[in-house]
């Protein structure tokens, strides 16, 4: 089979598109014939780690059709189309046959193709367990979600406004059409506009409810001027430096997202969750009730070229590959 190779722990300009042998199944797993993956900032960030040996494969999120299944794995069939984020751990996605912890899995509705399965994966799972599983979004008001254009934000926006939140957002002045069609009430131009004055403006000096920061440390650590009292943080890079607030003043819940923790913690209802996050925004997407946010469609050569072009931060909603 071909696939994507990091040979040596190195950056994405080196990798290369080869022949390797085609994995084979274990107890709990499944081997999918790969069908389309999504293109990830992970996927270009994460060039090492201690757990691979290489060459690795990268690429955390596909889609395909289940080629064969490991002993004891009885919940899915040959021939079923389905969707899953894989483990960071191990091999990845950037193949044309890529063997996952069947647990995972998540089975595409017939109305949903493999391209819109893919995109909703690691982005919007990412959003999806900030703003459904972490934060507690009953009575809330408002939400500040950055980088709305990218796929987390993109995600987050329409989760948010589903929940009936007024939706903040930033992102550069030639996406605030993007984001205000995806349903942000206020787009603030990070560039040019004094984020937490705008924000600040906005809800009457009060601060926002809720905040999803997808951007890192030190605008997590902004972010906390810009809370309303026993506000809620949720973050995907980096936590705020909580020193910066006195005790007992702002009272606020910070919340890490990181969706590889579930397979690192070995945990099962962990792992069975990441299937269940897929399996609802799938049902989403299917019923017309979430945009995929798919921007490009790219063949599955060209994935190192895009995902440097992904690295450039310069991309609106998700690119796909597809075998």
């Amino acid at each position: 089979m071909k696939a994507w190779l990091n040979e040596t722990g190195t950056t994405v300009e080196n990798w290369v598109y080869t022949d390797v042998e085609t994995p084979t199944p274990s107890a709990g797993e499944a081997l999918i014939r790969v069908q389309a993956v999504a293109l990830n900032p992970v996927d270009y960030k994460a060039t090492r780690n201690p757990a691979w040996s290489y060459p690795h494969i990268p690429g955390v999120d596909l889609t395909g059709v289940v080629e064969q299944v490991g002993p004891d794995v009885t919940d899915i069939q040959v021939g079923e189309r389905v969707a899953i984020h894989t483990n960071l751990q191990k091999n990845g996605a950037f193949a044309e046959y890529v063997v996952v912890d069947a647990r995972a899995l998540a089975h595409i509705p017939d109305a949903v193709s493999f391209t819109d399965a893919a995109a909703i994966l690691c982005a919007g799972m990412t959003a999806y367990e900030a703003i459904h599983q972490k934060m507690n979004t009953t009575d809330k008001q408002t939400i500040l979600i950055h980088a709305g254009a990218g796929g987390v934000g993109g995600f987050g926006i329409q989760l948010a406004k589903r929940l009936g939140l007024n939706v903040a957002t930033t992102a550069s002045a030639d996406n605030h059409d993007w984001v205000k069609r995806l349903g942000a009430d206020l787009a603030i131009d990070y560039r040019n506009e004094d984020v937490t004055q705008v924000i600040r403006d906005w809800t009457n000096g009060r601060g926002v409810d809720l905040i999803l920061n997808t951007v890192g440390r030190q605008e997590a650590t902004d972010d906390l001027d810009r809370l309303a009292f026993s506000g809620q943080l949720a973050y995907i890079a980096g936590g705020p430096d909580l020193s910066v607030v006195t005790p007992f003043t702002l009272s606020p819940s910070i919340h890490e997202v990181a969706l590889a923790a579930a397979y690192a913690s070995k945990n099962d209802r962990a792992i069975r969750n990441l299937g269940l996050m897929a399996s609802e925004l799938l049902q989403l997407v299917a019923n017309k009730q979430l945009d995929s946010l798919v921007t490009k469609v790219v063949a599955e050569s060209e994935i190192a070229e895009y995902l440097e072009l992904l690295s450039k931060r310069h991309v609106r909603g998700k690119i796909i590959a597809t075998f």
